[in-house]
């Protein structure tokens, strides 16, 4: 693992992480009536706290595009799932509450089971599947999986709705990074001509508004803790199946490796769990009006 691909990494893991604690405290001001609208995305442009805070995502999303430039998914991705310590750290910092027993077990389990999916995996660069209907199964199971989630999101709303579209946002988040990569290899072989007439470029544009208007729609319903660990678990495990599924992405396939691979990625999802579920994070706003009028009709 090159130093310039974890420099990148985790520093889009931090502006992510912090981007996404502002933009929570900003996105549960926004009137309830915009759940899941376009509307609310030109709501919350108005609000100076949620402009910083998609300027930090933004900065994420570019110096993670330049590690998958540099680096495989299957490598980049468990690195950028630690933003939620960066968020834990945000959130720690406003409310001032100690990490205690919860918070370093899951710092350990997401430490760690990075380290070992990494160490194990040792993900390298192989030949890309060329064959496009292993590219639109892969995606397409993905996209629907999530499309499904949110269709169950829009249903359920405050019982299990932010969860969901925690998942599907990582879902959809994970397919972006994959077409991130793809384009940028596009641009580099082939220059901007080979870069603007393939049809991955549009695929990430579409694939970020999406996930976007699915994040601040979970931020503006619930607090940061029911679906920034959903959204961040969801995510590294979309990639690597889109890095080990037609990108060319290679892992160890001994028993040994792949055990260690799967303790790993469990390791990293339960931290998560753990961290995203520490009373540092924030609440939301709990008001009893505010949850009557999102349960489902």
């Amino acid at each position: 693992m090159s130093v310039l691909v974890l420099a990148l990494a985790v520093s889009a893991a931090f502006c992510l992480g912090t981007g996404f604690v502002l933009q929570q405290s900003a996105a549960q001001q926004a009137p309830l009536s915009d759940f899941l609208s376009p509307r609310l995305l030109l709501d919350l442009m108005r609000m100076p706290r949620w402009l910083g805070g998609i300027g930090l995502m933004v900065a994420g999303m570019i110096l993670s595009a330049v590690a998958l430039a540099h680096g495989e998914i299957s490598l980049v991705e468990p690195l950028v799932a630690t933003n939620l310590l960066f968020a834990l750290a945000e959130s720690r910092r406003q409310t001032k509450q100690p990490l205690g027993r919860q918070g370093w077990s899951g710092l350990l389990l997401l430490a760690g089971g990075v380290s070992a999916f990494i160490v194990a995996g040792q993900p390298k660069a192989g030949n890309a599947v060329t064959d496009p209907l292993r590219h639109w199964l892969i995606i397409g199971v993905v996209v629907g999986v999530a499309l499904v989630l949110t269709t169950y999101a829009k249903k359920s709303r405050l019982i299990i709705g932010p969860v969901l579209l925690g998942l599907a946002a990582g879902l959809l988040y994970g397919v972006q990074d994959a077409l991130t990569r793809v384009s940028g290899q596009r641009l580099t072989e082939g220059g901007w001509t080979e870069f603007i007439t393939g049809w991955q470029p549009y695929g990430v544009l579409v694939l970020g508004v999406t996930g976007l208007l699915l994040v601040q729609s979970a931020f503006e319903t619930a607090p940061l803790r029911m679906s920034l660990p959903a959204l961040t678990a969801a995510q590294p495990l979309a990639g690597i199946l889109c890095g080990v599924g037609f990108l060319g992405d290679r892992l160890h396939t001994d028993t040994g490796a792949l055990a260690w691979e799967a303790a790993g990625l469990g390791a990293i999802v339960f931290g998560i769990v753990l961290l995203g579920l520490h009373p540092a994070l924030p609440r939301g706003l709990g008001e009893p009006e505010r949850e009557k009028d999102l349960q489902p009709r």
